[in-house]
């Protein structure tokens, strides 16, 4: 069946994602009783050194052509202010550029800004220059006034997912058209690096005004491509936009992403030159895809980690007040810590990735500045002190979850082998595969005991963990709340002193494993598969393909 999948997908790209749609039941229904690789797969699967791709020589790439990206899973609704998915950000960095972004080296640099924020003595106002000249999608002119309405609708937004990522913001003015003046209640320390993500992407009022609630329908942004349409479940389209006050440097026609779950078919795609980019490789694919000539894959560790988040208090959706869910696992911490111990985090890497993805048991990089050797403290993996634990707690034993994953093969193989892992430290799981977008809205209505989601990971650990285990946090989606830890947020928020910062993220680390709202399994790789037919193509530390400047060899 595999190899029938294959031919099809080569002849017709675009039909990958539905076909793999249709088989998401079939996944489902084999998930309980089909076996699934866990062992390394043959070839060499050492992290090789990063490589970041890097910017196109305009001499070496022709003008036009349109550029397949296979995508590896569908993005959620194209609206800044609403967006909690990394696939939506691939689609976002081609079309809505934001006040600041990051570079290879993950500082962050000017992009709709034209320098780094003034910070006045107390704190309290950051003055943002900004570029003159510049035209949203539709025409309309990009000016501080712009910025100013969409940080407004940022933070009023009942539904905004980037207000928490904003911070303690009293006002925005646009004293004149180049200048935004941002007054706070507080210092708030990573104020900068949230505008390199959605919460500096910057809309068109006109287009806020006509469309509403509605934004991501017809998204209008600064870019240097413009949404085109969007087929649901299958692809999205953009393409070049003549108003981009760098057109000159766009050499592509325009982009069209595919979405093709399974990590195979993503790679047949690549092979057989149907799609130009793959996201996300398999760790079982890499190997083989490493020797192909007239291929490329781009690799560097991720900002970001995948973990397991349990539903500790999400009694009516996300951004609601949190409750007592009723259940020994959201009730009592030990249950969780006994998982946490259960968890053979060593074992997963090497089995189920190869070696390729490394142990995490924290939100913070080991290559962030702000890491430490409290950041990295991780729970020894014991399984009868996990059984122990239980029994202590009161528990049945096994103690039974359901496990919610999205069901790509790869995501399955990780949870069959959970299954198995904490089966020895006193867990009975039931996997419950759904389709990705819906894993989204599950998680977002609480309903679930426990699911399998990662994170892409921010340059500052408060985005990384505020957002999630902050109470209020736009995707705590866990529904925790803990005074201690919030205490601990807000002072590492607003510190201004790098290494009290330091301190602090290793004292939230210890006490969020003590409450084990999420429990962090492993820490990515970016693997990204790109043609050599193909120049300009880079993906940095926060996963994000970036192809502004990406053109066909000549």
């Amino acid at each position: 069946m595999a190899s029938a999948l294959e031919a099809t997908t080569r002849r017709r790209p675009w039909r990958a994602a539905v076909t793999a749609m249709a088989l998401g039941t079939v996944a489902a229904m084999l998930a309980a009783c089909a076996a699934v690789q866990t062992s390394a797969p043959p070839g060499d699967t050492a992290p090789s050194a990063d490589s970041y791709g890097s910017v196109a020589d305009p001499a070496a790439v022709k003008n036009g052509g349109t550029l397949v990206v296979a995508l590896s899973a569908e993005p959620d609704q194209l609206d800044p202010t609403l967006s909690r998915s990394l696939y939506t950000r691939y689609v976002f960095q081609t079309m809505c550029q934001k006040l600041y972004d990051i570079d290879q080296t993950t500082k962050i640099v000017p992009q709709l800004a034209t320098a780094l924020p003034t910070i006045s003595p107390d704190g309290k106002t950051v003055t943002i220059p900004v570029r003159e000249g510049v035209k949203f999608a539709d025409g309309t002119p990009f000016n501080a006034a712009a910025v100013k309405t969409t940080f407004e609708r940022n933070l009023t937004l009942k539904t905004s997912g980037r207000k928490s990522e904003l911070g303690p913001i009293t006002g925005v003015t646009a004293p004149d058209d180049k200048t935004v003046v941002i007054t706070l209640s507080a210092p708030f320390a990573p104020l900068t690096a949230a505008l390199t993500d959605r919460a500096g992407m910057i809309m068109s009022p006109t287009a806020l005004t006509a469309l509403g609630d509605n934004f991501g329908t017809a998204p209008v942004c600064v870019g240097p491509f413009k949404f085109a349409k969007r087929v649901a479940q299958n692809s999205i389209d953009v393409v070049r936009d003549p108003n981009y006050y760098d057109a000159a440097n766009v050499h592509l026609d325009g982009i069209s992403y595919r979405i093709i779950t399974d990590g195979s078919i993503r790679a047949a795609n690549l092979r057989s030159g149907d799609a130009q980019v793959a996201d996300t490789l398999s760790t079982q694919d890499v190997p083989a895809l490493r020797q192909v000539p007239d291929l490329s894959v781009l690799e560097s560790n991720s900002l970001g980690y995948q973990g397991i988040t349990f539903n500790v208090g999400n009694v009516a959706g996300i951004g609601k007040p949190t409750g007592k869910k009723g259940t020994p696992v959201a009730d009592d911490e030990r249950v969780r810590q006994a998982f946490d111990m259960a968890v053979d985090r060593e074992g997963l890497a090497r089995t189920v990735f190869g070696g390729l993805v490394s142990p995490a048991c924290s939100a913070i990089s080991p290559d962030s500045e702000f890491s430490s050797e409290a950041a990295q403290a991780c729970p020894k993996h014991d399984p009868a002190a996990a059984k122990a634990l239980l029994q202590q707690a009161g528990v049945p034993v096994p103690y039974k979850l359901t496990f919610v994953v999205s069901n790509n093969p790869d995501t399955l193989r990780l949870a069959q082998a959970l299954q198995a892992t904490v089966n020895e430290g006193g867990f009975d799981l039931t996997i419950q595969p759904v389709e990705y977008s819906a894993l989204l809205d599950q998680q977002d209505r609480g309903d679930f005991q426990v699911l399998q989601l990662g994170w892409s990971g921010r340059i500052d650990p408060d985005a990384n963990l505020a957002n999630f285990i902050g109470t209020g946090g736009g995707q705590n989606v866990a529904g925790f709340s803990d005074p201690a830890i919030d205490a601990l947020l807000t002072a590492a928020r607003t510190s201004t002193d790098k290494a009290e910062r330091v301190k602090i993220y290793g004292q939230v680390v210890a006490a969020s494993q003590k409450a084990d709202p999420i429990v962090y399994l492993y820490r990515q790789r970016n693997l990204t598969g790109v043609t050599k037919k193909v120049a300009g193509v880079q993906v940095f530390a926060d996963g994000v393909i970036r192809l502004a400047n990406a053109g066909y060899v000549k």
